[in-house]
């Protein structure tokens, strides 16, 4: 729908259009502007006050001769800002309008200009709480997309950095970035992956991140192996465009959405590089060791428990001493689920009494748990190294995924001895072989397909890139 070039008429329609008279937080202000009626509209809470008045007392300066004769000579000429542009669209209006845009009607003009003075409520850059680092840099991302892309934009001096803008979602319009590297990137992939971006069809990306993945991947849903990598270090997501990766930033979120990601992208951690080759080497080879005993530990003891005549005497210490009141499968579901009980209490406890009731929890509950018969204190000591195994790497979704395939493994061991084992041990390796990126990859990438030189680097932290100049 095109503007009148007469302000009263684009004021009624706007404010009948935005409910001003109830929506206490839209804001308009009819001023004179070169010896025209001119009406500012804004929202409170999303604009930069200083920067409107700066731009007011500058307008009142302007005599109504040297009005030009459109909007565009207007902006050009008497808007003091960087960020300043034209609309002619209602819905362009609308968007930018509740995105935190001031909007400008002036009487004579059938274009709205609009300044980008906006300012978001935002936390500090800080180090995030899942990502930390021994080493490195304490920065991170937040939920303000402008940052968060001005965080890779410090790291990555180059014309080739591309960080596409775009939104998604009928109601919430939430903006999106794409960013990546014009030669390195595969053209397809992200020609694919804009395509799907703007054939989203959602009122609102609720879950931010998690909205949109669900939207770009809605296959294979049962598959718990995460197809992306999230990732709240800046550093994190400049290293994946440098190697040819797409990086997703969502406003309201302060986490960057990799891909395309294999199961051994995910497993790496900023900390491998900050170390030198060796001690990197060592912390990844340990990480990837300890996330295989979190999968496999619990379901190989139930197994010899079943089976004490195939456990050699060297291990003969792990047998239980005395029979169990509630057998050994029904101990080890509790305790999984007992877990995340007490996770999910954690989250929701008060930072004051975390400590005294993790004490109430670990030393009381365990101790009489194991007194009163409910659990033998092996149970106890295995799940407890699973749990805090479990933290060992950084991805929430790939600790999810082990510990469903290590309940499905238990189950399948206790119903069905060694077959069960077998069979479980095979479908957790289904699950992971099978489990596709969107861009269509194998998941275990570079073992299938086989590349040696690539899958060295998975295990092997060799020396950082780099050229020498001649």
């Amino acid at each position: 729908m095109p503007f009148s070039s007469k302000v009263e008429d684009n004021i009624r329609h706007f404010n009948q259009l935005l409910d001003t008279d109830r929506n206490f937080d839209v804001v308009y202000r009819v001023v004179t502007i070169g010896g025209r009626q001119a009406c500012l509209y804004f929202v409170d809470g999303l604009t930069k006050d200083d920067v409107l008045l700066r731009m007011l007392q500058a307008w009142e300066t302007i005599k109504s001769q040297d009005m030009p004769q459109n909007a565009h000579d207007f902006s050009k000429q008497y808007v003091p800002y960087g960020e300043a542009g034209l609309a002619v669209q209602e819905e362009d209006v609308v968007t930018q309008l509740l995105s935190g845009l001031t909007c400008i009607f002036i009487d004579g003009y059938d274009a709205c200009l609009t300044v980008d003075c906006r300012t978001y409520p935002a936390r500090s850059v800080s180090e995030p709480d899942k990502d930390k680092v021994m080493r490195g840099s304490r920065d991170g991302f937040v939920e303000t997309l402008i940052f968060n892309t001005a965080l890779i934009r410090r790291r990555i001096r180059d014309p080739k950095l591309t960080m596409e803008i775009t939104s998604a979602g009928e109601s919430s319009h939430t903006d999106i970035a794409v960013c990546y590297m014009k030669d390195r990137v595969d053209e397809g992939m992200l020609d694919m992956l804009k395509q799907r971006i703007q054939n989203v069809h959602v009122d609102a990306l609720t879950m931010n991140q998690e909205s949109l993945a669900e939207c770009l991947y809605p296959s294979k849903w049962y598959n718990p192996f995460p197809k992306f990598k999230f990732s709240e270090r800046p550093d994190t997501a400049a290293a994946s465009i440098l190697e040819g990766n797409v990086v997703i930033l969502v406003d309201n979120s302060p986490a960057a959405m990799i891909l395309p990601s294999s199961v051994f992208d995910i497993i790496e951690e900023a900390d491998d590089y900050y170390f030198p080759p060796i001690t990197g080497t060592y912390l990844r080879l340990t990480r990837m060791t300890i996330s295989l005993l979190s999968l496999l530990l619990t379901p190989i003891w139930l197994l010899l428990m079943q089976n004490p005549e195939i456990v050699p005497g060297y291990l003969q210490f792990i047998l239980l001493e005395d029979d169990p009141f509630v057998p050994l499968i029904i101990q080890l579901l509790i305790l999984e689920f007992a877990i995340d009980g007490l996770r999910l209490a954690a989250v929701n406890t008060p930072s004051m009494l975390t400590t005294p009731l993790s004490v109430i929890a670990g030393i009381v509950m365990g101790e009489y748990a194991v007194s009163s018969g409910w659990f033998s204190s092996e149970t106890m000591l295995y799940m407890a190294f699973v749990t805090i195994a479990n933290y060992s790497q950084a991805s929430f979704e790939l600790g999810y995924a082990l510990k469903f395939m290590r309940i499905i493994i238990l189950v399948l061991t206790a119903m069905f001895n060694y077959l069960g084992f077998i069979a479980g041990i095979v479908f957790s390796i289904c699950a992971i072989v099978f489990n596709k990126t969107l861009a269509g990859k194998s998941y275990i990438y570079p073992l299938i397909p086989f590349h040696w030189s690539e899958l060295k680097k998975r295990f092997l932290r060799g020396r950082l890139p780099h050229t020498t100049k001649q």
